[in-house]
């Protein structure tokens, strides 16, 4: 029987493993990171196609890098990721992001999907078979992610089933209806059957004791809202793998690091779940949090366990996560282990530079002329005055996407509740814009505005338009002006329009470079602490306000959400 290409590519790592070939790369002079023991190894590393053959040893290669003692660690993986939510395409988050050293990351195009569809797997999964860094796809389990607000699409267990078999996905990403499945909804029945024996991602803030033993009996293995170290303690006793995340609004490391120790590390990972360019370009990405959590005293081998090998396990990626032989060739030489310095990248065997992202195939991008929203007045907002002393506000608490219920006295003129900049109460609105009517309209306590108004397309999950602001007029600029750039990010006062990022794919993401991202979203946060805004990343936080599947007070397009009861406070 004549040998098959798959058995002659065997045949070569083979050879070259054994030292009776050269590498097709040697990696010379590294010191290799054991993620068993912590050493630090000097060695070199042979790489025959994608995948690593030769570790612990001298290797011959066609192909030398020289790593001139370098620390050479597995590549990063991001374990959960709404890559929409970068603002930029896939393609060029690739560019943005590989450089910092994630070279897998693990897509759940949820919030393209309550726009679009199933259109939106369509994207996704072609867009990652052109991606430099190998990208995974996990098909979004609840669109829409409520009820209680207006999404533009809805997606059933029997559209799931199309791409369950696909080569590039993985399972089924975040099941954000956490009390579905603990009530055993048939809806949710439907997708966990769908996917048993697949991957199911989780997302349960705050779900603990019987709820949580329910929740993960259905088959649900990660989950990336814990907020507190007791909260991820209990889920990863219960067997789930907590994926410790910091992104641009909900930032949980400082509140898990203690968690993360050498014992603890094959139980968690990390995850950025939503994160900026202006943000990766300040901060980094994974990098970043694998050097604030060694600054915070997590051992090093811990952190980079949770940043590689950990998160392969996690979602079964047996071909990565560790610099061994017959392991996909994902390496990342570092200047300095403790302050993640990335020096150089390799994914899938390839060295990362520019030339190799030049001439990728691009797939169009789906979503243009999806701002459906009718024009809006300042009368809009106006909001009758209850007939209770005190009015329902959502309080922010920076850093998190968790809100608190709060309840204040605000002034009232001409029967109308009005904004009391004495105690930080501005107005918020979400106003639906994928063809039906709705404005829902409330209170919000904590963006430290005194003028203005600040507008998002981005509204999670069923991206509505929210606004946040001091003054009607503004607020209604700052939607008008949404609607004509068919989304984006907008902050008004005074009757102008002081800066503006349009977002013309589906609302969420810009068509042009990531630089050109990263560079608007300067004089937008310039422009927000112009009007008073205390937040660090005040759009996002705007982007949040809507989401009404997590404590305790939100804001949709239907009125004030109070999800502690899942009803729609009336009398408004």
């Amino acid at each position: 029987m004549p040998a098959s290409p798959v058995a002659d590519e065997i045949a070569r790592r083979i050879a070259q493993g054994a030292g009776r070939a050269p590498a097709d790369l040697v990696i010379r002079g590294a010191r290799l990171l054991d993620l068993v023991t912590g050493d630090l190894v000097p060695t070199d590393i042979a790489v025959c196609g994608d995948t690593i053959v030769g570790t612990y040893g001298a290797y011959a290669g066609a192909q030398v890098i020289e790593a001139e003692g370098r620390v050479a660690v597995p590549g990063f993986i991001d374990t959960h990721l709404h890559i929409e939510s970068s603002l930029i395409t896939p393609h060029e988050f690739d560019r943005c992001v590989l450089p910092h050293g994630v070279t897998t990351a693990i897509w759940d195009p949820h919030e393209l999907a309550n726009v679009l569809g199933p259109a939106a797997f369509d994207y996704a999964l072609a867009c990652a078979a052109e991606t430099v860094m190998d990208i995974r796809v996990q098909l979004s389990s609840c669109v829409p992610a409520t009820d209680l607000e207006t999404a533009g699409a809805r997606i059933e267990a029997a559209d799931l089933l199309g791409y369950r078999d696909h080569a590039r996905s993985l399972g089924l990403a975040e099941f954000m209806n956490f009390p579905g499945v603990v009530q055993a909804d048939p809806g949710c029945l439907a997708k966990l059957a769908a996917f048993a024996g697949r991957h199911v991602d989780g997302h349960a803030p705050l779900l603990s004791g019987a709820g949580l033993n329910a929740y993960a009996a259905a088959g649900i293995r990660t989950d990336h809202e814990a907020t507190s170290a007791a909260e991820a303690l209990e889920k990863i006793r219960k067997g789930m793998t907590v994926l410790i995340r910091e992104g641009s609004v909900s930032k949980d490391l400082h509140a898990l690091a203690p968690l993360l120790t050498l014992a603890t590390s094959p139980f968690l990972a990390f995850c950025t779940d939503d994160r900026n360019p202006l943000d990766i370009a300040e901060e980094g990405h994974l990098d970043h949090l694998i050097r604030t959590a060694i600054r915070l005293g997590v051992p090093p081998l811990a952190a980079y366990r949770a940043a590689s090998l950990s998160a392969a396990s996690a979602f079964g990626l047996t071909d990565r996560g560790m610099i061994a032989p017959g392991r996909r060739a994902d390496i990342v030489l570092l200047d300095d282990l403790d302050a993640c310095a990335v020096a150089r990248v390799i994914a899938g065997g390839r060295p990362v530079e520019d030339a190799l992202f030049a001439g990728r195939p691009r797939t169009p991008a789906p979503g243009r002329g999806s701002v459906k929203a009718a024009p809006v007045t300042a009368a809009d907002f106006a909001v009758p005055a209850g007939t209770g002393a005190e009015t329902p506000v959502i309080g922010v608490l920076p850093g998190r996407i968790i809100t608190e219920h709060r309840r204040l006295v605000l002034p009232a003129r001409d029967g109308r509740s009005a904004c009391d900049l004495a105690q930080d109460v501005v107005k918020v609105a979400v106003v639906a814009r994928h063809g039906a009517p709705g404005i829902g309209r409330g209170f919000v306590q904590g963006f430290g505005l005194t003028r203005g108004a600040i507008a998002s397309s981005v509204g999670h999950d069923s991206h509505n338009l929210c606004v946040v602001g001091a003054d009607d007029t503004d607020m209604a600029l700052a939607v008008n002006r949404l609607i004509a750039l068919q989304g984006g990010f907008v902050v008004a006062a005074d009757g102008r329009i002081l800066a503006e990022l349009a977002l013309p794919i589906a609302g969420l993401m810009s068509d042009l470079p990531f630089e050109a991202v990263r560079d608007a979203l300067h004089p937008l946060r310039e422009a927000a602490r112009a009007l008073g805004c205390t937040l660090p990343e005040p759009f996002l936080q705007v982007a949040f306000l809507p989401l009404p599947v997590i404590p305790h007070l939100k804001i949709t397009d239907r009125g004030l959400v109070d999800v502690d009861r899942m009803a729609i406070l009336s009398g408004w």
